[in-house]
């Protein structure tokens, strides 16, 4: 998978406030426009499936690999913005290395007349409806999300899950939650401010951090001693010189060398853990 993917979509979020207004509006179509161009042409088969929560439906991106044999599985969960075309690449890069993957959106039919999360005017309005959620809906979403993952005979069962920010948090909530998953994998993210949830985690945790990131960052030690407490796997790395959100602006053409060089080093770790 090219890093076009990531690199484009970061542009949107790393050069909009140095530029004129209608330079911006260029930069950010084009971005989603050359994003949206890449994902229609992977090799890997798409689609859109609709899952049931109690009042209604959410939409969700499943992405399959090029396989013959049940492969295992990884929930992705997307970064406050939504689970825009940055989050759906991503999915279809790991689906690129084997993986049967989805993707749920989780403000999707959770604002009126908003099916998905790239119906919102624009990412300040799909960020605003993130953090309108309701914490019990977004864990019953992941398990729905989960128990599609466990029906679907090309998976083994074996269920993952990876988020990003504010994703990354949700994965290590969930973790709470759900006893099942095999591996939890949080980028950036924080640990429930009640730790006693902690307890409740079998999987193994593993965190990936910005060296520059001291907001997130400052929450790791209290959360290491909580989980030794526990006697639970949490395994985090701070990344040098790297900042918040480095996976997608890692892997941008012109990325900051710091950046950049978490984002290899975090994907290669990624891939080795999940193997």
């Amino acid at each position: 998978m090219k890093t076009i993917l990531t690199s484009l979509f970061a542009v949107l979020i790393l050069t909009a406030c140095k530029t004129e207004p209608n330079k911006e509006k260029d930069v950010v179509a084009n971005a989603v426009s050359e994003i949206s161009n890449e994902l229609s042409e992977s090799q890997r088969h798409h689609e859109w499936v609709d899952l049931k929560r109690e009042n209604g439906t959410f939409k969700a991106f499943v992405v399959y690999p090029e396989s013959n044999v049940a492969t295992d599985a990884v929930i992705v969960i997307h970064e406050n913005r939504g689970l825009n075309d940055w989050a759906r690449s991503f999915a279809d890069k790991l689906a690129a290395e084997g993986y049967l993957v989805i993707a749920p959106d989780l403000i999707s039919n959770t604002v009126e007349g908003i099916e998905k999360t790239t119906d919102f005017e624009n990412t300040d309005k799909a960020r605003e409806a993130i953090y309108a959620l309701n914490p019990d809906q977004v864990t019953k979403d992941l398990q729905t999300t989960y128990e599609y993952l466990k029906k679907d005979p090309a998976g083994t069962g074996n269920i993952s899950v990876v988020g990003f920010c504010w994703g990354g948090s949700q994965t290590f909530r969930y973790a709470t939650n759900n006893p099942n998953i095999e591996k939890a994998f949080v980028f950036y993210g924080t640990a429930p401010d009640n730790k006693t949830v902690l307890e409740n985690i079998k999987a193994p945790v593993y965190g990936f951090y910005g060296g520059n990131d001291n907001r997130v960052n400052a929450t790791i030690l209290t959360t290491k001693e909580a989980m030794k407490q526990y006697n639970k796997v949490y395994e985090p790395i701070i990344y040098e010189d790297a900042g918040h959100a480095f996976m997608r602006s890692g892997a941008e053409e012109n990325a900051e060398e710091g950046n950049k060089k978490a984002h290899n080093q975090a994907w290669k770790r990624l891939l080795e853990l999940l193997k």
